[in-house]
């Protein structure tokens, strides 16, 4: 009984927060969705340890209704979920695979979308069912870490033969399934206290790439350490497609500027003014995230009283790729400041690349390009011998990066990723939040990859600020704080740059004779294998620590370790798929109780 209020109270909060499904799921789970008002929610729970997510989807019809998991957003080589209630109460479900747009055939391999119960009430249908996030079926799509692609869709009416065609009734959404952040409502935050950096109707520049960036001081008023326990990142509706990221950074605690007249300007025009402003990143939003962050409740963010950072800088990154002029911006970032202090502050750590060319200079027409960053011990030993702990991962790339990945390397072994989006999409840029949080200690290394497509390139894409550019961060948010210690990232050294060339950089180049000498390259396959070759083989120039304490090392080449062992697919065939159907509970307390009269007649 207890549990049955549980529920209750959990669905009246879901309520509060967009789901309209008048059904009670069936148990609690760990994430949730209203995937479009007063038509379709969807509820799930992941499980790494048995590697399957178990799922409950409401869809405002008494017809059948259908979950995908989609390779692009569409339904073209999607792997999909069909079922419906009859009208008896009976669950049927189909294992399906969408061949192109036409209906999705039945999956003639295995079945591998299990149903577990369902019902209709007032108008809409419920079911719950699982999935492996591998099943092994060249007819399924895997739940791979990172970013997925969920497609849905319903008819009006239960299938006779075959399911009806959706028409207008169906839509897509990009979620990150085993890695889902949860954004809490505004609502929630309305009575703690906040402030805000913003700008000011900024004028957004009428060419493709504006980096802008201002310099805002803490607010006096907290004479004592706060703690902010959220962030909501303020981008104003009309100007969504204009915004790439917003960054905040923290200043050197040494730094002092003119109060009355804080730096602001092109990020290229101001740098030696905001100089000291450039390395520890702080809080961060990107393309297609969530507007509101919340902490952990053991954890915040420190602000105000002896806390040293009296600085921070807001970056942002203008997309207008169609140069319009006279748009105005006001977007930035609230942070709401809990009432107690918490047991934690809250740091940030990033690793990858600095966004140089001679950090990422990737050839055109490739499939998967690798780019390999090291995080050697000599980096890592200011980590507390009690370790740190790591609750969220933020990767970030720009329009040619497929996978972004960190994992931890002790005693010349990879033991487990830090995080591993295996699937990046620049048009969906989440935090995701770790499944469990991670523990990570001194003298821990980690190894960073990127790996990038070109295929629809035919110039060399090189490190740089544009979309059009690259970039490869991961940047994970962690407690407790450390004050000496916020990047660890790599670039190629000189001294590989000028062997592959037969030059000396130092002497005769400069940066923009050597974007002159990448950009005029003519491609071949041979060249392409000898390039990935290079960046698997160059002396690698290490930057760590913070802004008032960066280091650098030399890594002659990528350290040698003993990777993670792949999962095999060991999966045995089921047969050939066919509708499963579960009895209604009508149906299986009648057959309990036929059952029980049986033995007893039997008995006597």
């Amino acid at each position: 009984m207890m549990l049955f209020y549980l529920v209750v109270f959990l669905h009246l909060i879901e309520i509060n927060n967009g789901i309209t499904s008048p059904i009670l799921p069936y148990t609690t789970y760990n994430h949730s969705i209203e995937l479009k008002t007063n038509v379709a929610d969807l509820w799930w729970t992941t499980n790494e340890i048995n590697q399957e997510i178990l799922f409950e989807l409401h869809i405002h019809t008494t017809g059948w209704i259908a979950l995908g998991i989609s390779p692009s957003g569409g339904m073209n080589g999607a792997d999909i979920g069909v079922g419906w209630i009859d009208q008896s109460g009976n669950v049927h479900f189909q294992d399906r695979y969408a061949l192109s747009t036409i209906t999705p055939i039945v999956d003639n391999t295995t079945n591998d979308w299990f149903a577990l119960q369902g019902r209709e009430q007032n108008g809409w249908t419920a079911i719950q069912f699982k999935r492996s996030f591998d099943t092994c079926d060249s007819m399924d799509v895997s739940i791979k870490s990172g970013t997925n692609n969920l497609i849905y869709a319903y008819g009006l009416i239960d299938p006779t033969n075959d399911i009806t065609y959706h028409e207008t009734r169906r839509d897509s959404r990009t979620l990150s399934l085993r890695s889902y952040n949860d954004p809490p409502l505004e609502s929630e935050f309305t009575q703690f206290d906040h402030f805000d950096f913003r700008l000011n109707n900024y004028s957004i520049p009428s060419i493709d790439t504006t980096y802008f960036c201002k310099i805002y001081k803490t607010p006096t008023n907290y004479s004592s350490k706060r703690h902010v326990i959220a962030n909501q990142f303020l981008i104003e509706s009309s100007n969504r497609d204009f915004i790439h990221h917003i960054l905040m950074y923290e200043c050197d605690s040494t730094v002092q500027f003119n109060d009355s007249n804080l730096p602001e300007g092109l990020c290229y025009d101001v740098k030696t003014q905001i100089q000291s402003c450039a390395i520890n990143i702080a809080t961060g939003w990107a393309v297609g995230g969530d507007y509101m962050t919340e902490y952990p409740k053991e954890a915040g963010y420190p602000i105000g009283g002896d806390f040293q950072i009296k600085y921070y800088m807001i970056e942002i990154h203008f997309n207008n790729p169609n140069q319009i002029s006279n748009i105005t911006d006001s977007s930035g970032i609230r942070f709401y400041i809990g009432n107690q202090l918490r047991q934690y502050d809250i740091g940030y750590l990033t690793f990858g690349t600095d966004i140089l060319p001679t950090s990422l200079a990737i050839p055109p027409n490739v499939q998967n390009f690798i780019v390999d960053s090291y995080c050697p011990i000599n980096a890592t030993i200011s980590i507390p011998m009690s370790g740190i702990t790591v609750i969220s991962a933020f990767p970030h790339a720009h329009l040619q990066g497929r996978s972004i990945s960190t994992k931890i390397i002790r005693n010349q072994t990879a033991v487990q990723y830090l995080f591993n989006g295996e699937t990046f999409d620049f048009n969906y840029q989440f935090e995701h939040r770790l499944a469990e949080p991670i523990k990570i200690y001194s003298g821990d290394e980690f190894a960073t990859r990127c790996v990038y497509n070109t295929v629809n390139k035919t110039r060399i894409t090189l490190g740089g600020e544009s979309v059009h550019d690259e970039m490869c961060l991961h940047i994970f948010t962690y407690y407790p704080r450390m004050n000496n210690t916020s990047i660890c990232l790599n670039r190629i050294s000189f001294s590989s740059w000028q062997m592959l060339m037969n030059k000396n950089i130092s002497a005769i180049f400069s940066f923009d004779e050597f974007e002159n000498w990448l950009m005029n390259i003519n491609w071949t396959s041979q060249l392409v294998t000898q390039w990935q070759e290079f960046y698997n083989n160059a002396s690698r120039l290490v930057l760590y620590g913070g802004e008032a304490n960066l280091q650098h090392l030399m890594l002659s080449r990528l350290p040698k370790y003993e990777d993670l062992k792949q999962k095999e697919c060991n999966k045995s065939s089921t047969g050939n798929n066919t509708t499963v159907i579960i009895p209604s509970f009508n149906t299986i307390v009648f057959l309990a109780i036929y059952l029980m009269m049986l033995i007893k007649y039997l008995m006597l």
